[in-house]
């Protein structure tokens, strides 16, 4: 079983900056694609940034410039540096990985349990 555990989130003022982390853990062998998800209420989940084992991200447009998402691959880790938070940034951030598995070829998607982040105004 991958167990995937979050951790940074909180409450901070519009203008500040919250840095989120998550570990994978458990009977990995691998894992491609990781990123961040984000669910505001009320709304769909969106996917805020990605990035490949080789270090290409992607960024949903309204963060492009303020968030950073890097990656640890002995560490199984995933990172992100939110900085210039605005109001609308508030929501439960969830991280996702595809994880290969000892003797499998294909991978599995695995979420966390999510934290949360506030950014008042």
């Amino acid at each position: 079983q991958v167990q995937l555990v979050e951790s940074g989130g909180g409450l901070v003022q519009a203008g500040g900056s919250l840095r989120l982390s998550c570990a994978a853990s458990g009977s990995i062998s691998s894992i491609n694609n990781m990123g961040w998800y984000r669910q505001a209420p009320g709304k769909q989940r969106e996917l805020v940034a990605g990035i490949t084992s080789g270090g290409s991200t992607n960024y949903a447009d309204s963060v492009k410039g303020r968030f950073t998402v890097s990656r640890d691959n002995a560490k199984n880790t995933v990172s992100l540096q939110m900085n210039s938070l605005k109001p609308e940034d508030t929501a439960v951030y969830y991280c996702n990985a595809d994880v290969r598995v000892p003797g499998r070829w294909h991978t599995y998607n695995y979420w966390g349990q999510g934290t949360q982040v506030t950014v008042s105004s």
